[in-house]
């Protein structure tokens, strides 16, 4: 699946992926190099961010890898310089450890990216930068379906970092004339993405728990509305965002229109993978961070770029299976 027009040429282009041996990181790379990209990662394996090696299996020597963090300015101020884009998709992705280890989550999820901001702006500040954010930064839903505009009242420290960091990439594209879009990404999954943590999205962890013939634990009824986002589509999103001029300065929300309930989605993932659905109490510290039903509208970015989703639940979950079958004693 390749768009037409610009976001399908990038040969040649100089691409640097931050936090590039993750879940989104590394399907980016797969895809940019596929495209004729010459691509480096950054990335420091941090055990508590789902990044793994074997993610680039097959790709590893067309590309370039620098072990670093984001936390290290100097590191990252050689690696920005003569980048054309440059995607961020370093981060602490976890809910629950952000509230167990708030000032971890503040080094990565907002210093990380004043660092890349501020490198850019003194080594290369005509690269494009494309942020990842998420949905949850809006909090629970006040206005139904949620769009850029929805107001934002985060519940957790993930989150409320995910959308500080938003307004560092607005404020220094508008401050500083640099290119900088911002694209929320809602409940990403498919190859490649860490399936043996509960922290780093539930229905990857589903995955993974469906692959080895386990329970699925849906806490509550799971009658809250989700919108999923197959991970093929979510990198063309991002592609798309970074390949465009209008989208500077923009955020934008990506993800399937369709709202299926969490407890829907997990039977669909025993259905079509294995394992089968338990329903268990809320745990109160996963209670009170939880959003309710999120309804997003993705709108804009279909008006303005283009985009559009083109894989069902279904379709994505029997890909993801393909791709894992084989390859679990390198997930799991």
């Amino acid at each position: 699946m390749i768009f037409s027009g610009d976001s399908a040429q990038m040969k040649d282009q100089r691409v640097l992926i931050t936090g590039g041996l993750g879940f989104i990181g590394s399907n980016l790379a797969h895809t940019c190099l596929g495209l004729g990209a010459r691509v480096t990662l950054f990335d420091s394996l941090d055990p508590r961010s789902g990044g793994n090696i074997q993610n680039i299996k097959g790709i590893e020597d067309s590309l370039t890898l620098i072990s670093s963090d984001i936390r290290n300015f100097d590191s990252l101020c050689a690696a920005v310089s003569r980048q054309d884009l440059i995607f961020n998709c370093a981060a602490h992705t976890s809910h629950p450890y952000s509230m167990r280890d708030p000032l971890v989550d503040i080094d990565v999820n907002c210093k990380g990216v004043i660092n890349l901001l501020e490198a850019v702006r003194r080594f290369n500040n005509t690269a494009k930068v494309v942020q990842l954010g998420t949905s949850t930064q809006i909090g629970r839903m006040r206005i139904s379906p949620v769009d850029e505009s929805h107001p934002e009242f985060p519940l957790d420290i993930y989150s409320a970092n995910k959308s500080v960091a938003e307004k560092y990439m607005l404020i220094y594209g508008s401050a500083y004339q640099m290119r900088t879009t911002v694209v929320r990404l809602a409940n990403v999954f498919g190859p490649r993405s860490c399936i043996n943590s509960r922290d780093l999205g539930f229905m990857n962890y589903f995955i993974g728990l469906a692959l080895k013939g386990d329970a699925l634990t849906v806490f509550g009824k799971g009658d809250q509305l989700r919108n999923v986002c197959y991970i093929d589509d979510c990198v063309q999103a991002l592609i798309a965002a970074a390949q465009s001029k209008k989208a500077d300065g923009e955020v934008y929300f990506a993800a399937a229109d369709q709202q299926t309930t969490l407890a829907e989605i997990a039977s669909e993932i025993a259905r079509i993978i294995g394992g089968k659905v338990k329903f268990v109490e809320w745990p109160q510290e996963r209670q009170a961070i939880e959003v309710g039903d999120a309804v997003i509208s993705s709108q804009k970015i279909r008006s303005h770029l283009g985009w559009q989703p083109r894989h069902s639940l279904a379709d994505g979950l029997i890909m993801t299976k393909a791709f894992f079958t084989p390859r679990l004693k390198d997930y799991l």
